[in-house]
């Protein structure tokens, strides 16, 4: 049985096409204008969840990247500051040899005193070196300058710094020890080669005209140069996983970066064609619309 069609019939379904089109205009309209292809989750339910979890991965990986840089960063200036300390201990080691010689009379040996004891206060201002307000020596105390004298500490060699590790996250379930303790490279109070304590003791040899104390700090002197020496290499061994991870990051980044833009970026090139196209067929459906439509009241009269 043949279906009658009426113009009501005609003129909703007409109606239905152009919302329909318009509708799809909008759509492409939306995304050219904002550049993404997805702007409210009902435009792709799956790609919002895939949205979702790039960009918290990527937060993540950028916090990363902030941790990595500031771990560099205090590593470096760990490095800047040791080299300093080794020169510092090279030209002590020179003041001691040329102090051990028996032909220099008292007057050098104080000229020596005085140069060991600027050299001290230098190696003093080395242990209290800081980065952006931070301790590098004294481990999780980081905001005490951990060489300073107190009414029970009277000298520098009795002091320990915090040993605890100042650690940074770089990555998922990965911790990192940035930093050295000040005991570890300068020595703690119970080692005779305490840096602080072979200056103390080479002062008061100096003072006292004690040749033979004098050399006698040399061995001493090579034993602390040796195990600061380990801690240097140590600190670069450091440095480089560090720069390992910050490549492995980057790269990461690039790649997160990449998944994302395929998941929530519109492609313009092709939906300037598809809007062209969407636009022409509109407005062919008006036209045809406008044809199909033209009879009146006074048609159906006749």
């Amino acid at each position: 049985m043949a279906i009658r069609v009426t113009s009501g019939m005609m003129s909703t379904q007409m109606l239905s096409n152009l919302n329909r089109n318009l509708n799809r205009m909008d759509n492409m309209s939306n995304q050219i204008s904002s550049g993404r292809k997805i702007n409210k989750p009902s435009d792709d339910p799956v790609g919002v969840t895939y949205a979702l979890r790039y960009r918290a991965e990527l937060a993540s990986n950028e916090q990363y990247q902030s941790n990595t840089d500031a771990a560099v960063s205090w590593l470096d200036a760990t490095d800047t500051t040791m080299q300093q300390s080794g020169n510092v201990m090279q030209r002590l080691k020179e003041l001691t040899v040329q102090g051990s010689s028996g032909t220099v009379p008292q007057s050098g040996l104080d000229a020596i005193k005085l140069e060991v004891e600027e050299l001290q206060k230098q190696m003093i201002n080395i242990g209290n070196s800081q980065i952006r307000g931070k301790y590098i020596f004294n481990g999780q105390n980081y905001d005490k300058a951990p060489y300073e004298l107190s009414g029970s500490i009277t000298q520098y060699s009795q002091i320990n710094t915090d040993d605890k590790p100042v650690n940074y996250s770089i990555g998922d379930q990965s911790i990192f020890q940035i930093n050295t303790p000040g005991s570890d490279y300068f020595g703690s109070s119970t080692e005779d080669d305490n840096v602080f304590k072979i200056m103390d003791d080479l002062v008061n040899a100096l003072n006292s005209g004690d040749y033979e104390a004098v050399g006698s700090q040399a061995d001493k002197i090579e034993s602390r140069s040796i195990k600061m020496q380990s801690c240097i290499s140590e600190v670069g061994a450091r440095t480089n996983r560090v720069e390992l991870v910050q490549a492995r990051l980057t790269d990461y980044n690039l790649n997160l970066t990449s998944l994302q833009s395929k998941t929530e970026d519109a492609d313009i090139a092709s939906l300037m064609i598809q809007a062209t196209s969407a636009q022409t067929i509109y407005e062919a459906a008006l036209k045809s619309s406008a044809q199909i439509m033209q009879p009146s009241l006074m048609d159906f009269m006749r």
